[in-house]
């Protein structure tokens, strides 16, 4: 007689584990860490020609370097109502007219903003660590059910095993993602 039980998928396990990863890192990349974005300006809209406009219709959008934006207006009387429509825009950020060019120097996080961002990365750490562990605890409960179907002790002692390394190296790879988070948003 033959004992039929289920083996644990260990590529599900470890594809589920890599997900939370993935989505912890994406999180990240919305947070703002002082340094300048051509998608900040996209909420801003300009009284062109007597209708509302967004910004970057008036104009080219770059971002030269990390805490500037550049805004090169098309039309030379577009210049003063898009100088407008940035100071009264709530961004926080001064525009300096140079002729047809907007400049945007983009401030430093105050000190008091940095500590901010780093608690919501660490929660945003502890998420993913969550969903690791429940992933883990999923597996767990599969082999659980293996064992209970017949799968030999020793069998079931080596999935553990595997199931618990890979938990313990994905939940490495998120304190190391919020260590190097945490140094990129304290960086003056």
């Amino acid at each position: 007689m033959t004992v039929e039980y289920e083996e644990p998928d260990v590529g599900d396990i470890k594809h589920r584990m890599d997900g939370a990863i993935k989505a912890l890192k994406n999180e990240f990349l919305s947070l703002r860490t002082g340094r300048a974005s051509a998608s900040m300006l996209d909420p801003i809209q300009v009284d062109a020609y007597g209708s509302m406009t967004p910004i970057n219709q008036v104009g080219t959008v770059n971002v030269p370097e990390p805490r500037m934006i550049t805004l090169n207006i098309w039309d030379k009387t577009m210049v003063s109502k898009a100088e407008k429509a940035l100071r009264e825009s709530g961004l926080g950020i001064n525009p300096v007219v140079d002729g047809t060019i907007i400049r945007l120097p983009i401030p430093e996080l105050n000190e008091e903003r940095r500590r901010e961002l780093t608690k919501v990365a660490a929660t945003y750490a502890e998420n993913a660590r969550i969903a690791i562990r429940n992933v883990r605890q999923d597996g767990m409960h599969k082999l659980k059910k293996a064992k209970s179907d017949g799968m030999p002790e020793d069998e079931e002692k080596m999935w553990h095993d595997d199931i618990q390394e890979m938990t313990d190296k994905h939940i490495k790879l998120v304190d190391a993602s919020l260590e190097h988070k945490q140094e990129e948003i304290m960086q003056v």
